[in-house]
């Protein structure tokens, strides 16, 4: 876990209204953050009303991510927002182009299937940018994940992707609707990362 973070004066300015806009006091203290930080990072409150959020999953993916849990990510982007973690981008293993054309399915969603299988159990799956790795890892879902952050953008099965997560049982972070992406799937991550029980 990442040591105590100092927030830049422009992010404390930004906080503060973002917390004078909306009351995130009801929600307990993970998904407090995880709400916070979500809705931050995309400049849209309408988060805090779509977000699905557990605080138990939250509590089991901070340990995980505490323990040094690997992080799996679906897109160059995303792995590159959790600055103070390596994340893993299967996508990049020169192996998915023919498992891709083999299974007769998109790139991420091979890329997926590919470390589903691989991974050690515990592990953090961060998904912000494609549907069918969401799907995919649904449909084979890897051992034990400590936490999938399902949250990926798109007019074509994004929603439905997050849906399914949110009833396979699985621990996680989504959303209701179309909204989703990159930043806002790290920003989840990072609210994890960067909590501290005191608060600051």
């Amino acid at each position: 876990m990442a040591g105590r973070r100092v927030a830049h004066p422009i992010e404390v300015e930004s906080m503060a209204i973002l917390r004078s806009r909306h009351d995130f006091t009801t929600l307990p203290p993970l998904s407090r953050a995880v709400a916070e930080r979500v809705c931050h990072a995309g400049a849209d409150l309408s988060f805090a009303e779509s977000l699905v959020l557990d605080e138990a999953a939250l509590r089991a993916g901070r340990a995980a991510l505490a323990g040094g849990a690997p992080i799996y990510a679906d897109a160059r982007m995303v792995a590159a927002g959790i600055t103070t973690r390596e994340a893993i981008v299967p996508l990049t293993d020169p192996r998915v182009p023919a498992l891709a054309a083999e299974a007769g399915t998109t790139r991420s969603a091979a890329a997926m299937a590919l470390a589903a299988r691989e991974a050690p159990a515990g592990a953090v799956w961060v998904v912000g940018n494609a549907p069918t790795a969401l799907f995919q890892l649904l449909a084979q879902p890897p051992a034990e994940p400590a936490l999938v952050v399902g949250l990926p953008v798109g007019f074509v099965g994004a929603a439905e992707a997050k849906a399914a997560l949110v009833d396979s049982g699985l621990p996680c972070v989504a959303n209701r609707g179309e909204r989703g992406g990159s930043a806002v799937a790290v920003a989840a991550v990072n609210a994890l990362l960067y909590f501290s029980e005191d608060g600051a």
